[in-house]
């Protein structure tokens, strides 16, 4: 069945200038503490390519309110740096001198500064966003970590096997959809959230049923982590962060007439952002094929890890190159250049991509939408 509906794309590589604000709430007394830290994250932060500028600044209503704005020349540069484990460790002294965070990042799409008829004559650092984007008002998010090898079996039924939390998070927020996958050791959990994201992350985290899976994952967990120590569990999610940096759904089908998948694709060093963009690209270009069985897709991405989530109609080896967004041998070709191993695999006809499909598909664990949420038992 095909439904009728606008085009929602979302995406970290249009080249527009990023603003990012940053919302900070201080205990009673940790001013002075905040501020030396605030200088030594600045110092550090001035160095890192792509950021342009930065304002520390204080609530005139509630002095212990601060908000931390920084404009970056392009938003991939940043997404490096913010998931960066040099970014993890800076940001350290922070923590405990900061009630409550919140971090919001906004594209530039129009402007005004110093004009000459009503053209700005300052120079500027990266572009500004060509167009708005048409939402669907979902935010979209994943988390991705590794289990000890010989464990997998083992994970697999602890994420398989729990209640699903309350959908309602507020008035305003809701879990629309969590869906987990693994390959190999890896698991990667996706989840989509309509409203406030961190509400809803700080709603299911609180639930018993996703504190006992949490604390059930614990012991097979490559990276140790105390969920009961703060600092432990804010670090254990924060390196487990896999940020979404493009989403394409041109809406040609209605969810009963697709299914989920997950493919991974492994970067080399350095290559996980070109890899990312170049399957973004795809993914544009696929959303113009009125053919396609691909109904949508999702790119994660945080340094060399790159997963895409593909929402397929039909069965996902019918057009093998469009679900692993290179088809063509030309994308191909440049596939093989930015994953790890080379050429190896990498398909250059539609008969090879078939079998590079099955090495790249996750196996998926669960598939979970508020609407089929299982009733809690007694």
């Amino acid at each position: 069945m095909t439904v009728l509906s606008e085009r929602v794309s979302q995406s970290a590589f249009d080249g527009s200038r990023l603003r990012v604000v940053l919302l900070l709430d201080l205990h009673e007394g940790a001013q002075e503490q905040f501020l030396q830290a605030y200088e030594q994250m600045r110092i550090q932060v001035a160095s890192v390519p792509g950021h342009v500028s930065d304002q520390l600044c204080q609530s005139i209503e509630n002095p212990s309110q601060w908000l931390i704005t920084s404009e970056w020349e392009t938003a991939p540069p940043f997404l490096a740096w913010v998931n960066s484990e040099e970014h993890v460790q800076m940001v350290q002294p922070l923590h405990s001198c900061v009630r409550n965070t919140r971090s919001l990042r906004y594209s530039v799409l129009r402007e005004t500064g110093n004009t000459a008829g009503g053209v700005a004559t300052a120079p500027v650092r990266g572009g500004l966003q060509a167009a708005p984007r048409l939402g669907d008002g979902v935010v979209r998010h994943a988390l991705t970590f590794t289990v000890k090898p010989g464990t997998e079996d083992v994970v697999a039924k602890i994420l398989s096997g729990y209640e699903s939390p309350e959908a309602r998070v507020d008035e305003n927020t809701r879990l629309r959809r969590t869906s987990l996958f693994m390959h190999g050791n890896r698991v990667v959990r996706a989840v989509e959230v309509e409203g406030d994201l961190l509400a809803a992350l700080r709603h299911v985290s609180q639930q018993p049923e996703i504190r006992a899976v949490e604390e059930a994952l614990n012991p097979y967990l490559e990276q140790d982590r105390d969920l009961a120590d703060a600092n432990s569990a804010r670090t254990f999610f924060t390196r487990a962060a896999l940020p979404m940096v493009h989403h394409e759904s041109a809406g040609r089908y209605a969810p009963s007439d697709v299914r989920r998948h997950a493919l991974f694709y492994q970067a080399k060093d350095g290559c996980g952002t070109a890899l990312a963009r170049l399957l973004a690209g795809q993914d544009e270009a696929v959303a113009d094929d009125p053919t396609t069985p691909v109904a949508g897709s999702t790119i994660f991405q945080r340094d060399d890890v790159v997963v895409r989530v593909v929402d397929v109609a039909g069965p996902v080896d019918a057009r093998p190159g469009q679900v692993l967004g290179i088809d063509g041998p030309r994308k191909a070709h440049v596939l093989a250049r930015l994953l790890d191993g080379g050429a190896d695999g990498v398909p250059t006809t539609e008969e090879g991509a078939a079998g590079f499909l099955e090495r790249s598909r996750m196996t998926p664990i669960t598939d979970r939408s508020a609407s089929d949420r299982p009733p809690r038992r007694p």
